[in-house]
């Protein structure tokens, strides 16, 4: 009789500790019914370009956080695996091939820069793999219609003809000059204000040119100079920006405006210039991070105090945060098994996803998600819608 009151015990004990135990789990973390979705992320973590990379991977995380914490996209945590590229597309190259052939990643998400992404974009397609979310606005990732590729930001020539619209249009300035980056990033920026003044029936003042990852700037500086423009768009990193902008002032363009687009990176460009920066003038693609009358950016600021607390607020790490929420907010959508064929019609078909007060509209053609573009300005030491 003892021996089968004890076994009974025993029995309800192990069935008390099992259900304490599940308890525990759920109080203290979710559990994912499936394997992770694993994404990759080539970008630039170290040189020149790093904060820009460095934003974007912060923004993507802290989301991936949030909603990891609500027990991720269909019951399964999000993973991001990034590796450094430092704005080199060998590097790049390298890295993707890394990310599909040995992480088995489910795509490729939050790369940053035109040369980068030129260079991967072939891999992705003859794979079949979404490249998704790309930080440049680079117009051969729009026009023509690449099918696995999804763009969150506007273009630069969008951001050139919002530049031009404000130089031109209200200021009436009639001498713009371009310094750009000698590469595809560059050449894309360059095109795109070329494009913007003919419709003004303009013509570029003056053009100078840096290489990419270095800050030798004091050639294209001379030439620029000499042509004394009302005003220099700039298409560049942060690095080399900042050292032209502070090398013309030394020189006597101090009444110059200059001008820089969203790749820049606005916060890593303005510790760089100092009391050189104010007045400068960057082009933006998303709103600003600040602003908390806004649903997405109050919370986007409480997402990376939770997730990424040694990061800051900015452009860049807004943007990351909104590729990575657009991701789940499609993977979720999504009816059947989550692949990328379904993936990618669940885009088009979404057609538009409500971020929080940022509306985001695809189709069928239109893998853009964004068209409008925002001016700030550099303001005692702060960043400032313009």
């Amino acid at each position: 009789m003892n021996r089968l009151v004890n076994e009974k015990m025993f029995k309800i004990v192990c069935i008390c500790f099992g259900v304490i135990a599940m308890v525990g789990i759920g109080i203290g973390e979710h559990v994912f019914a499936g394997e992770p979705i694993k994404l990759g992320q080539s970008c630039a973590l170290s040189g020149p370009a790093q904060a820009l990379g460095q934003g974007m991977r912060a923004g993507l995380l802290a989301y991936f956080g949030k909603v990891n914490a609500n027990g991720g996209v269909k019951g399964r945590k999000v993973t991001l695996v990034s590796k450094d590229d430092g704005y080199e597309p060998d590097r790049a190259i390298k890295n993707t091939r890394e990310l599909i052939q040995q992480e088995n990643v489910f795509l490729l998400i939050g790369e940053v820069g035109t040369p980068t992404s030129k260079a991967v974009v072939p891999i992705a397609e003859k794979e079949k793999i979404p490249f998704f979310g790309p930080f440049t606005g680079a117009e051969f990732l729009r026009n023509p219609f690449k099918p696995y590729v999804v763009n969150v930001r506007g273009s630069y020539y969008q951001e050139m003809e919002k530049l031009a619209q404000y130089l031109v249009d209200e200021k009436g300035l009639k001498k713009i000059a371009c310094f750009y980056q000698n590469d595809g990033y560059g050449q894309a920026g360059l095109s795109g204000i070329k494009i913007a003044l003919q419709k003004r029936g303009m013509e570029l003042a003056a053009l100078g040119t840096y290489e990419r990852n270095t800050v030798a700037v004091k050639g294209g500086l001379l030439k620029i100079r000499r042509a004394k423009p009302d005003a220099v768009i700039m298409v560049g990193a942060y690095k080399p920006c900042a050292e032209f902008i502070k090398l013309a002032k030394k020189v006597g363009m101090k009444d110059t405006i200059y001008c820089n687009i969203s790749f820049v990176g606005t916060d890593a460009l303005k510790n760089e210039l100092g009391s050189a920066g104010e007045g400068a003038i960057i082009s933006q693609v998303v709103r600003f991070p600040w602003d908390e009358s806004v649903a997405l950016v109050r919370e986007y600021q409480q997402a990376m105090k939770a997730y990424q607390p040694n990061a800051k607020i900015g452009f860049v790490s807004l943007e990351g945060y909104m590729v990575g929420k657009l991701f789940c907010m499609v993977a979720d959508s999504v009816g059947g098994d989550l692949n990328r064929d379904n993936f990618l019609a669940a885009v088009a078909k979404g057609g538009t996803f409500d971020l929080g007060g940022v509306q985001l509209k695809f189709g069928a053609n239109d893998h853009q998600g964004m068209d409008e573009v925002f001016l700030t300005t550099i303001q005692d030491g702060a960043i400032k819608p313009l």
